[in-house]
């Protein structure tokens, strides 16, 4: 029995650095995306129908504020599972650009709603707490994402990269 825990704690080392790598990527990623998609959809709520229904959004109380909140993802479950089945009948290319669609706009639609919502979803104290331990918790994951070599080294790489280009535009400026 000890020989087997011993293996599992082996095994659990590198499996939980993957697991924490991958979750830090999809976590920097979901960043990337939510500040601009908001935005853009925010862009969308000129509309005077749109702005009317977020100023709505806005006045709702706290529990209804959550459940508007969790629209988008049950909305969308019915399309990642036709994704999923598109994959699963061959067509693996559609079925990946639905689920990346279907992020993406549930990344934008969530931002929007979150930012509509959250005043009235820090008044429920548990929420609060949540949030707050969420937000310690990433900020701590992404420094430790950020901190690791290969963070630095692809930091690196980039900067070469826009070195070098901004150099070959100088050339071919002169060539002109």
């Amino acid at each position: 029995m000890k020989a087997r825990l011993s293996a599992l704690r082996l095994l659990w080392w590198p499996l939980r650095g993957l697991f924490r790598l991958l979750l830090a990527l999809l976590i920097l990623f979901e960043e990337w995306g939510w500040e601009p998609l908001a935005r853009q959809l925010a862009r969308l709520a000129q509309w005077p129908p749109l702005r009317r229904l977020e100023a709505a959004i806005a006045r709702l109380p706290a529990y209804a504020a959550m459940a508007v909140l969790l629209l988008p993802a049950l909305a969308l479950l019915p399309v990642k599972l036709a994704a999923l089945w598109l994959i699963g009948s061959g067509r693996a290319g559609l079925g990946l650009i639905v689920i990346l669609l279907a992020k993406l706009l549930g990344t934008a639609v969530l931002a929007r709603l979150f930012s509509l919502t959250q005043p009235a979803l820090m008044q429920l104290g548990w929420f609060a707490r949540l949030y707050a331990r969420w937000s310690r918790w990433k900020a701590e994951l992404l420094a430790w994402l950020r901190d690791s070599w290969a963070w630095r080294q692809a930091r690196a790489m980039r900067r070469g990269l826009k070195r070098w280009r901004l150099q070959w535009r100088r050339l071919l400026r002169q060539a002109a």
